[in-house]
């Protein structure tokens, strides 16, 4: 069975999908775009933005009582590849080994022409 998990602490779905989806163990966080929730405003640069995305993941787990800790996957959609080191510093500061399983992708455009959008999957 599913659950829907959602809270105001992170942007909202503006279409037909949620924040995250908890099934068993496992929950699955929709990528996550660097809007800030309070505002919609959307921060400038690379680092910027790599930080609000990871803030709403963890707003969006603490709502399914879980932290950063349950990450075990993530999904990184960059703008550009050029991008990798400066959002891998912030990722770094933000995660703790044993790391989760990533991928890091080069996508043509990301919606509101951000420059980072990050998707994860955690278990408890």
């Amino acid at each position: 069975m599913k659950k829907q998990i959602a809270t105001t602490n992170a942007p909202g779905a503006i279409g037909p999908y949620s924040q995250a989806i908890s099934t068993g163990d496992m929950l699955f966080i929709s990528g996550q775009i660097p809007v800030n929730p309070a505002d919609g405003s959307i921060p400038e640069g690379i680092k910027a933005q790599t930080a609000q995305s990871i803030a709403n993941i963890k707003a969006i787990l603490a709502e399914a009582g879980l932290s950063i800790d349950n990450v075990v996957k993530t999904t990184v959609f960059l703008s550009d590849m050029s991008l990798f080191v400066p959002m891998n510093e912030v990722y770094a500061e933000n995660f703790t080994a044993p790391f989760p399983a990533r991928s890091a992708v080069a996508v043509k455009e990301l919606p509101k022409q951000v420059l980072v959008e990050i998707e994860t999957i955690a278990c408890r």
